[in-house]
């Protein structure tokens, strides 16, 4: 390299020339260093996920049948019209977050303004999504889903795949009972192990151990101690309290429900069955979040706390106004992360499940997998799996929006 950088010192009309032949050296050298992590990636992460869609492409059973396009995606939506007003839908959410942050700036009262507007937009674009949403739940017209209620108004939108449709509802309940939860929980214990209490090594070992321990072992556990029988552990602590023995794992009501609310649609709340496993999620992944906290916390000046605690801060101040900040990126991470495991969740699901629980803890990838593999309908599970994908990189970006800008680095 070096006799090369000196025959163009000395032949400067070799300058050009021979700069470009180094430049191409070095850019084949490094493309040569990532060629093997590339190869592994396309191999096992790109080439699966494009040929999924190539799948979906076709009337594909066991064997490939006939192209079809877009039909095995239409058959989720239920129509055209109803999947355009689920994208603006959600495109006017997104611009309200926008028109809240970034609009009128420059104008006197621009941020009441700003956010005047932007509640309206965001209510105009749910409006628009729970009408599309119900479209694809129930068909009908576009007058009749709407508030205009009149028979034979409206052109006929056919139904959507309402199974798939209540999967990602449950799915959706189960990543917002457990996530917060986790997230919650495990800084509390994170903060406690951290303040020097004796065997806090033993504490620590004690709550990782069932992220480290088989799903399935552990979920077979969890289905005796919430078995419907008088018995089981879980009825015998609420008999305790004064309740009647609960079905747990076989009970497809929601919760709602059972307290004596009368509520529908999405806001009547998880089944009982479901928050049997909400729980059972929240126990495996408090140790993971904990362990991870602790070794955030790890990294916060003890001089910070010192300084407060000079200041007159009491414990409680210094965790809200110094651990929370300081562990913001740790909870972004694990936030993140949290999210994207629950929608790709499966193991414990499907041990924990029950036929008596019906489709109230059936999920996204339970759906993809009973699709496939029971149903042998490839190109239908193929193209339920590209959704799942799209739902999860768009879940991805949006926290990526709210939350990544709020990280505190110190």
């Amino acid at each position: 390299m070096t006799e090369e950088i000196v025959e163009v010192m000395v032949n400067p009309e070799k300058k050009k020339g021979s700069l470009k032949a180094l430049y191409l050296k070095e850019q084949l050298t490094g493309y040569l260093f990532v060629l093997p992590a590339f190869i592994i990636v396309f191999v096992f992460g790109l080439f699966p996920i494009g040929y999924s869609v190539y799948m979906s492409l076709f009337n594909w059973q066991v064997t490939k049948g006939k192209f079809v396009g877009a039909d095995n995606y239409l058959k989720i939506f239920g129509d055209w019209r109803s999947l355009i007003l689920l994208v603006v839908g959600i495109g006017l959410v997104i611009f309200g977050f926008w028109v809240w942050r970034n609009a009128f700036k420059n104008q006197k009262h621009g941020a009441i303004i700003s956010k005047i507007v932007s509640l309206v937009i965001i209510l105009v674009g749910l409006i628009f999504f729970s009408t599309s949403w119900r479209l694809m739940s129930e068909g009908g017209t576009l007058i009749k889903a709407g508030w205009l209620a009149r028979e034979g108004a409206g052109p006929i939108i056919a139904k959507g795949n309402k199974d798939f449709l209540n999967s990602l509802m449950v799915t959706l309940y189960y990543a917002l009972g457990t996530v917060p939860a986790e997230i919650i929980i495990g800084m509390v214990i994170a903060y406690i192990l951290y303040q020097g209490i004796k065997g806090k090594e033993i504490f620590r070992m004690i709550f990782f151990l069932p992220y480290v321990t088989p799903a399935v072992t552990t979920a077979v556990v969890f289905q005796i101690i919430f078995s419907n029988r008088p018995t089981s552990i879980a009825n015998t602590v609420v008999g305790l309290l004064g309740m009647d023995p609960l079905r747990w794992r076989f009970e497809p009501k929601p919760v709602t429900t059972l307290l004596g609310m009368n509520l529908t649609g999405f806001w009547s709340g998880p089944s009982l069955a479901l928050v049997t496993i909400i729980l059972f999620g929240i126990w495996t992944y408090i140790g993971y979040n904990t362990v991870i906290f602790l070794a955030g916390l790890g990294n916060v000046p003890k001089e910070v706390y010192e300084a407060a605690e000079m200041d007159g801060a009491t414990r409680g101040d210094m965790f809200r106004h110094i651990t929370v900040p300081m562990l913001s990126p740790v909870t972004f991470y694990l936030t993140l992360v949290a999210f994207i495991g629950t929608f790709k969740a499966f193991n414990h699901i499907y041990v924990m499940r029950t036929p008596s629980a019906q489709d109230s803890v059936i999920t996204t990838s339970l759906m993809i997998w009973d699709r496939f593999y029971k149903a042998n309908q490839y190109s239908i599970a193929t193209s339920q799996a590209i959704v799942l994908f799209l739902v999860i990189l768009g879940l991805t970006f949006a926290q990526n929006k709210l939350m990544g800008e709020r990280v505190f680095y110190g």
